[in-house]
């Protein structure tokens, strides 16, 4: 990984990005004020908001692993396991299966994502302009890995004991609340885990019209069983469609 982050520190000195680099480097100056931390190796910090669309954009060498991707794979593991650490410490009357369903709530794209954008980090990414024009600074997807990516940056400078904190403080701030946030809750689960509850035929989502131009679809998905129709929903995405459905079969469900 380090022969990767010093071509980067090496294509951000080069003329390519001169005139964006110094604006660049404020930003970051802002964002470790705004995490409460201050890196030791700014390159780390480099590393962690290059998406893998710039490097494939402005590096030939498509073999080379990207940074992103491997530091993101590191911090996923450090996150579920400060997560785990922390709601064993935190709910020591619990049973695992609760503990299990929590922190799969913490872990995941959509909390993660909801945490990136209170820390407004999709300002701070380097993106290829393609990614960039498609929205890629918003997209669930980048942003939950990227906080990924930075918990592992903050490891990989000071350790764990300064990625514990980060967490502590940015990402299990509020979460008992955050976890119950319409956005977050797992409708699609809740319903299915009723219907099974009473061995009844688990629901189908069938997709029955696409609106608006190609780059801004709306989606409409109805939640079925059998021939019932138990919700309809409207969406972005089929999954957001989908999930609106069943919040709104779980409304008619009473559940």
């Amino acid at each position: 990984m380090s022969k990767i982050i010093q071509k980067i520190v090496e294509y951000f000195n080069g003329k390519k990005i001169a005139e964006h680099y110094p604006k660049w480097e404020k930003s970051l100056a802002q964002l470790q004020k705004r995490i409460e931390y201050s890196f030791h190796d700014l390159t780390l910090l480099k590393a962690a908001l290059t998406h893998k669309s710039y490097l494939r954009r402005n590096f030939g060498d498509h073999k080379t692993p990207s940074p992103f991707e491997r530091m993101e794979f590191l911090g996923d593991s450090i996150l579920g396991f400060i997560v785990s650490k922390e709601l064993f410490a935190r709910h020591p009357d619990e049973q695992e299966g609760k503990l299990s369903k929590l922190k799969s709530k913490i872990v995941s794209e959509t909390y993660l994502t909801f945490k990136a954008n209170a820390l407004d980090l999709g300002k701070y990414l380097l993106l290829s302009p393609e990614e960039q024009q498609s929205g890629g600074a918003k997209k669930p997807s980048i942003l939950s890995d990227t906080v990924e990516a930075l918990i592992c940056a903050i490891y990989l400078d000071s350790g764990i004991s300064s990625a514990t904190r980060f967490i502590k403080n940015q990402i299990l701030t509020d979460y008992e609340t955050t976890v119950n946030r319409n956005e977050l809750v797992n409708y699609k689960s809740i319903l299915q885990e009723h219907l099974q509850s009473r061995s009844e035929e688990p629901p189908r989502y069938i997709t029955i019209a696409e609106e608006g131009p190609e780059h801004n679809k709306t989606f409409v998905v109805e939640a079925r069983q059998g021939n019932e129709l138990l919700g309809r929903g409207k969406g972005g995405t089929k999954k957001n469609a989908q999930q609106e459905a069943a919040r709104a079969a779980c409304q008619k469900l009473g559940i």
